[in-house]
């Protein structure tokens, strides 16, 4: 009896001696999430300019919606028309804040801050449902610097973030009775920021209460969500319905493919095999919780189905995919040792020191890009060719850098996005086409830009891309010249 009571005491003793330990693993996620979420922003604390391929377009468009009203050459050229529409999250802060911080740095804190919302907004979900900060968490920060968001989808990465708050705060109100009452807003808010978030946070509300009732009232509990289903009857109509485009499955394994695409193949190609092991591995170890494993499904099933070309938006299936796999790693309930809680962020370091030097790199070379508007004039017309090589695995941040010709000199450019019916950045030029500055080449392949149809009636040819420039258009006179880039003065059309 001695010898029982004397090891229950040893046990009592030794439990007393490590409780300390598993208690402090919680907090101590939770301060590791945090520096990795502010660590997030770290590409745009090193670059001038943020290095998203749609950026200096959606700048562009900025600027043309702040000074149309008192720019008589932005009058000349374009058109703003607001519209009720679910893509205006950027949008409308850039409203708020350009006036008082200046259009390029209330953009660049913009973009700086969405990846950190982003991280924020997991450390969140995973608190609310489980009360520590656990490797499936971290693990799916490596899926903040998304293709999408590197693309410059903004607007959706800023839904996301919204979205994912949402989700965790619809968690923490479960029994109160004005829940519904408040999420009416939310899910207005969240549509507004970008529809793609919105259908996001939707579907995992959904999964959620399945999971915890499976039957018709799961079906219902996400009713607050749906004013924005009013929108079609209260929007103007849109173009550029829905399509799958060509080769639907080609594209399909080819978007799987591209999940974590970036600067290097090798890395990007490796980091996508080892995510999907360790999903497969949680998934054959039952550690998945179907609290947000059900939304994950939902999401991922979702982007394998529907278009590619939702009323003029593009990539409409393929933000959705690293959506689903930042959700699966989020449904990921696995407590993990100590070191496997420091091992977690390990891949999203390597990938977060890739990104970073790639934008601190390529804003040096735009630096010197953007040194061909000072050879251009206040109101110019600048035609913008890009060269771009086929099968290039790299996102070219540089297809829309012409945007700044309009930012910076208030000039009439060809890569925006300004299709009729489609964008709220319209063109008073009949039978221009914007954007139309994609020069697509073979490898090995020079630019032949002696018939380039953006450049007829320009004043200006500014071409960018790694292949050289074979041909300009006849009477065409080079004044300026760098590395990857080229701007020409245009002869005048004969009369």
């Amino acid at each position: 009896m001695d010898a029982i009571q004397k090891t229950a005491t040893h046990l009592r003793a030794d439990s007393a001696v490590r409780q300390p330990v598993r208690r402090s693993l919680p907090r101590e996620g939770l301060w590791i999430g945090l520096v990795m979420a502010l660590a997030t922003c770290l590409p745009v604390f090193v670059a001038v300019h943020p290095q998203l391929t749609d950026y200096p377009a959606h700048l562009a468009r900025y600027h043309v919606m702040l000074e149309i009203g008192r720019n008589a050459d932005l009058a000349r050229f374009y058109t703003f028309a607001w519209q009720w529409t679910g893509n205006l999250g950027v949008d409308l802060l850039m409203r708020l804040f350009a006036p008082l911080f200046g259009l390029e740095a209330a953009g660049r804190a913009i973009v700086a801050a969405i990846p950190v919302l982003t991280g924020l907004a997991i450390l969140t979900v995973e608190w609310t449902l489980r009360r520590r900060i656990g490797a499936g968490a971290l693990f799916a920060f490596t899926f903040i610097w998304s293709p999408t968001l590197l693309m410059g989808l903004s607007n959706f990465g800023l839904s996301l973030a919204l979205a994912l708050f949402a989700f965790a705060l619809w968690v923490r109100l479960a029994e109160w009775r004005w829940r519904a009452a408040l999420f009416v807003p939310i899910g207005v808010v969240v549509w507004l920021c970008h529809v793609s978030g919105w259908g996001i946070l939707g579907i995992i509300v959904f999964g959620y209460e399945w999971h915890r009732r499976k039957g018709l009232r799961a079906f219902v509990a996400p009713w607050p969500l749906m004013l924005p289903f009013l929108s079609p009857l209260l929007a103007s109509k849109v173009a550029g319905g829905i399509s799958w485009g060509a080769n639907v499955q080609v594209y399909k394994i080819g978007i799987l493919l591209q999940t974590m695409r970036d600067r290097n193949y090798d890395l990007d190609m490796v980091s996508l095999i080892v995510v999907l092991l360790l999903l497969a591995a949680a998934v054959w170890a039952r550690r998945f919780d179907g609290r947000l494993g059900w939304g994950a499904l939902i999401v991922f099933v979702g982007a394998l189905l529907m278009p590619r070309h939702i009323f003029g938006g593009d990539y409409a299936d393929y933000r959705m995919i690293s959506s689903a796999l930042m959700l699966a790693f989020l449904a990921v309930d696995c407590p993990a040792p100590r070191w496997a809680l420091w091992c977690a962020p390990l891949l999203f370091a390597v990938r977060l020191t890739v990104t970073t030097q790639a934008w601190h790199d390529e804003s040096r070379q735009l630096e010197h890009m953007l040194r061909a508007l000072d050879h251009v004039p206040q109101g110019a017309r600048v035609a913008s060719g890009i060269g771009l090589v086929r099968g290039g695995w790299r996102i070219n941040p540089f297809e829309h850098v012409c945007g700044y010709a309009v930012v910076r000199r208030d000039a009439l450019s060809n890569c925006n996005f300004a299709l009729p019916g489609v964008h709220m950045l319209g063109l008073r030029q009949a039978g221009f086409t914007d954007p139309s500055q994609r020069i697509f080449l073979r490898r090995g392949q020079a630019a032949d830009l002696a018939a380039f149809a953006p450049a007829r009636g320009m004043d200006y040819l500014w071409y960018v891309g790694r292949p050289p420039v074979g041909r300009l258009p006849a009477g065409a006179r080079v004044v300026y010249r760098a590395p990857g880039t080229l701007l020409a003065r245009l002869a005048k059309p004969a009369p």
